[in-house]
């Protein structure tokens, strides 16, 4: 079976004439050897979102589709152009959990390969520590085609292999090290 392809090999023709000559440059760009376009790989951003219960406990989802089907994270999703990570964020939990959020605090970030549909793309994962005002719409949340279903474990007994993305797993370390020095 092949391996996930590199984003460099689905980039087959200039995004400008169409040109079919674009020698990959080691500046991570191809520049059309036609038009002299350049056309740059940069990374897509993401945002993820830790949020807790009264009992600190992290809200993880299970993930209903790929990539990472199956396993857990922290509810989040990419930003779309023109919008703010803060705004994808409070966008992306009422998509994907209901909830509204009323504080948000940066943490940290990691790359992440992003695997879909044999294609890896690279993203950028901002990571935050977020506040609502009532967890009581987890209570209702259905299954939807993003969320099979939720549940909230203690930072230490989270399992970082049950975790489908490595730079959610690399920031629940973040977020777990912070407490521990509180």
């Amino acid at each position: 079976m092949k391996g996930p392809m590199d984003f460099h090999q689905v980039i087959r023709h200039c995004l400008r004439c169409g040109g079919k000559n674009l020698p990959e440059d080691p500046s991570r760009s191809f520049r059309c050897e036609e038009c002299s376009f350049p056309y740059f790989i940069n990374s897509a951003t993401a945002v993820v979102g830790i949020v807790t219960d009264e009992r600190g406990r992290i809200l993880l989802i299970r993930r209903a589709r790929d990539p990472g089907r199956g396993k857990w994270s922290a509810p989040g999703g990419f930003v779309d152009p023109g919008e703010s990570a803060e705004d994808a964020l409070r966008r992306e939990m009422r998509e994907e959990v209901g909830l509204e959020l009323t504080s948000i605090a940066y943490l940290c970030s990691f790359p992440d390969p992003y695997e879909y549909k044999g294609v890896v793309y690279p993203v950028l994962d901002l990571i935050f520590v977020c506040e609502t005002e009532s967890l009581d719409s987890l209570d209702s949340l259905e299954d939807s085609d993003e969320v099979e279903g939720h549940r909230f474990l203690a930072p230490e007994a989270i399992d970082p292999e049950e975790i489908a993305f490595p730079s959610v797993r690399r920031a629940l370390e973040v977020y777990r090290r912070g407490l521990a020095q509180d």
